[in-house]
């Protein structure tokens, strides 16, 4: 259950409609979705996470799209978001990801989390091969 309400007419504020038309070219579809409708409660909150997400996923980079979105993926899955998970996972699909990728994804998701938390609870030293040279 949401923690607050969307506003009625999101687009009635200037700031919400830029931002709207923006993930709208950038996505080059109409469909807004509800994280950014419910954002729209507060829209310097709005601008930010929209620029900050732009910025990772929607910008070229060393990393392609599909494999960005597996990523968030996978963080949104340790984080237990669960709108996250969904929105990633069907981002990453529409960008290519195989249902045989997608199971890769969760064997890894799986041992990291397993591993993270057995390594967690028994604190080895890290080996100095591991740490950034100064």
């Amino acid at each position: 259950m949401a923690t607050i309400s969307p506003p009625e007419d999101p687009e009635s504020d200037p700031r919400v409609k830029a931002v709207f038309d923006d993930i709208r070219a950038t996505r080059g579809t109409d469909f807004i979705n509800n994280v950014w409708r419910y954002l729209a409660f507060d829209p310097a909150l709005l601008e930010e996470v929209w620029r900050d997400v732009k910025a990772v996923l929607a910008t070229p980079s060393l990393l392609d799209p599909k494999v960005k979105e597996m990523i968030y993926a996978a963080v949104s899955i340790a984080n237990g978001c669960d709108y996250c998970t969904h929105s990633h996972l069907a981002a990453a699909r529409a960008r290519g990801m195989t249902a045989a990728e997608q199971a890769e994804l969760m064997r890894i998701v799986g041992t990291a989390a397993k591993t993270n938390h057995i390594l967690n609870a028994i604190r080895p030293p890290i080996d100095a091969a591991f740490l950034a040279e100064e």
